[in-house]
């Protein structure tokens, strides 16, 4: 069967995100698209319940083994893809599968486009009511024009053309932020980019991702390593600002107590908990995207 999207996750303990967002993808997903998930060989019961889903077809194909890092694994999952379009569902964000489609339709119509990406919204589960928006849109509009070499953006909104892997490359795995790394180097090679004005998704920010773990060495070193290969001179940030972000919440939140996952949160209530917080937040960014007609830069 040829497939025109291929929704690619990778993953590593992180059932509780995955009980919530497959589902909602499964209810999405088109005839003509494909779910391939990577899971990093958990130890939380992940294995078992993407084994089920598998076996009843509502995973398209499947694997768990160990990875190197998580670009290893991201790199496993669009290797393994056959659609036209790729398009990475990171387990603990949130997407508007309308505002997917109305992309993906846009590269399949203009087969020139080697990735689209969006504007997106951002919040945080210490308070997910409080939802902020984030544009890359004058930073790709200097990048146009000519202006600037290269720029950074989030990839949570992005969806690339699997022809075009050919000539951009896969995640860099010595990155430990390879969006920043990625999103840099597609731009310095003057791949066409169009960018569409409305919400992909939005990023729920959390102690519990890889990034929020990372040290500030660590990123300062990476940031220089790239905006010196991609002749980037930054806009007031070495990272992206959606990971910038993602790392100074999720270290505040971390060190005052805020808000853990930790043994001592009952694992039902935490699960009713969370799914009301992406209920709203499902709802939030619906309703965005139904309020103004977008379109394509």
């Amino acid at each position: 069967m040829s497939y025109t999207l291929s929704y690619i996750v990778s993953t590593r303990n992180r059932i509780q995100f995955l009980q919530i967002i497959l589902p909602l993808l499964f209810a999405n997903i088109q005839p003509d698209e494909e779910i391939i998930v990577v899971d990093s060989n958990s130890t939380d019961g992940t294995q078992d319940y993407l084994t089920e889903l598998h076996s009843k077809g509502k995973i398209h194909k499947f694997i768990s083994e160990p990875d190197k890092n998580q670009a290893h694994g991201w790199n496993k999952a669009i290797l393994m893809a056959e659609g036209e379009i790729i398009k990475k569902i990171i387990d603990d964000d949130l997407f508007c599968f309308s505002a997917i489609q109305k992309c993906k339709n846009y590269m399949l119509t203009n087969k020139s486009i080697d990735v689209c990406i969006s504007n997106t919204l951002t919040t945080n589960l210490n308070k997910y009511q409080t939802i902020e928006y984030e544009s890359r849109r004058q930073y790709y509009l200097q990048w146009k024009l000519g202006k600037v070499k290269s720029f950074t953006f989030g990839d949570v909104s992005m969806l690339i053309r699997r022809s075009s892997i050919a000539y951009i490359g896969l995640y860099n795995t010595s990155f430990i932020m390879m969006d920043y790394e990625f999103s840099l180097r597609i731009s310095y090679l003057r791949a066409n980019i169009a960018y569409h004005t409305g919400f992909n998704a939005m990023s729920l920010f959390n102690t519990d991702s890889v990034s929020s773990k990372v040290l500030p060495k660590e990123l300062k070193i990476e940031g220089i390593r790239a905006n010196t290969m991609y002749e980037y001179s930054g806009d007031q940030a070495n990272i992206s600002p959606y990971s910038k972000l993602k790392i100074f919440i999720g270290k505040m939140l971390y060190r005052l107590g805020i808000w853990q996952i930790t043994s001592q949160v009952n694992q039902q209530d935490y699960q009713i908990d969370l799914r009301e917080i992406y209920r709203f937040c499902y709802d939030y960014l619906n309703s965005v995207n139904e309020c103004e007609d977008f379109t394509f830069l």
